[in-house]
């Protein structure tokens, strides 16, 4: 008897989780990703043309294009409106410059209640931190063996 018991438990467990796991629609997912993607992408062009057509060299036109999309990117990230566009659009929100000032944005206004030094300076890195670390470690790593090869290419 407790056996059928246990046994009728789980069903009506997994028919719980069953019911409250959300279904997800692949290729819409995929779909909403690339529009916000894409949409992202299209202002950093029309920031880069913009740039370029009133002077602006290839190199200060890219500049300008980045700050921009910061800029924006953490302005909407302190009106809580990135969060709904990284809703709705999923990876396509995470196009590299907008999604790492929203990560760095969103860190230090979650703990800004915690004052300057122990809330924003030590949290704003939190989920961005490791972004920078391994990027930084591994760039020198391979600077070093660029740098190796290129003195055992003299000899």
């Amino acid at each position: 008897m407790p056996e059928e018991k246990q046994r009728e438990k789980q069903k009506a467990y997994e028919k719980y989780v069953k019911k409250i796991t959300p279904v997800h629609n692949l290729p819409l997912n995929m779909l909403k990703a690339f529009l916000t993607g894409g949409l992202i992408c299209v202002l950093g062009q029309l920031i880069l043309n913009t740039a370029s057509s009133i002077g602006a060299d290839k190199e200060t036109a890219g500049n300008w294009c980045s700050l921009l999309l910061i800029f924006i990117s953490v302005i909407l990230t302190g009106l809580n409106v990135y969060s709904k566009i990284g809703k709705f659009g999923g990876a396509g929100g995470l196009v590299p410059i907008t999604g790492f000032a929203n990560s760095v944005a969103a860190s230090a206004i979650e703990y800004r209640a915690e004052g300057q030094v122990f809330g924003i300076g030590c949290k704003i890195f939190t989920i961005a931190g490791p972004v920078i670390l391994y990027g930084i470690l591994s760039s020198w790593l391979l600077g070093l063996i660029y740098y190796v090869y290129k003195l055992l290419e003299v000899i």
